[in-house]
């Protein structure tokens, strides 16, 4: 692993084989008192002896909606599509958001952690995960259309 040193701080570059591995995936979860699923990755390194937890939340109203309208646009279908299409888009977006943390070296440690929407304080994170949703829509789009026949 490389150390760069500049005036203001220290940053550790990860090293291309030291990336992390999905152990386990559960979720979602509705968090009480929260408009948010979340997702309960195990996630580990070459370099570690054991896994480590990573909750990461997705915000219903501001991250999930949003891209769901771009996705689709006005959603119609029964309750149980309408659920099962949140499903796989609110997945998605844990997953995507996984690859953005790990990009920004938030999971290099060895420690368990959240990994909140990214809304105010990580609102500047939220256009890297707009990307990778640009890149894989039509991948979504027709697996929505696949599972829930929307």
């Amino acid at each position: 692993m490389g150390v760069i040193v500049t005036e203001e701080s220290e940053y550790i570059m990860p090293s291309p084989d030291n990336t992390f591995a999905t152990v386990e995936i559960n979720g979602p979860f509705r968090e009480p008192r929260e408009q948010v699923f979340s997702y309960d990755y195990s996630i580990q390194r070459s370099t570690w002896a054991t896994p480590h937890g990573v909750r990461v939340k997705v915000s219903i109203p501001d991250e999930l909606e949003v891209l769901k309208r771009r996705l689709v646009g006005m959603v119609v279908g029964s309750p149980g599509q309408q659920l099962l299409m949140s499903n796989i888009l609110s997945k998605a977006i844990a997953d995507w958001k996984m690859q953005v943390a790990d990009g920004e070296g938030m999971l290099t440690e060895r420690r368990d952690m959240l990994l909140a929407p990214f809304i105010g304080p990580l609102a500047h994170l939220f256009p890297k995960l707009e990307a990778l949703f640009e890149v894989d829509q039509s991948a979504i789009r027709d697996e929505v259309r696949r599972r829930v026949g929307l």
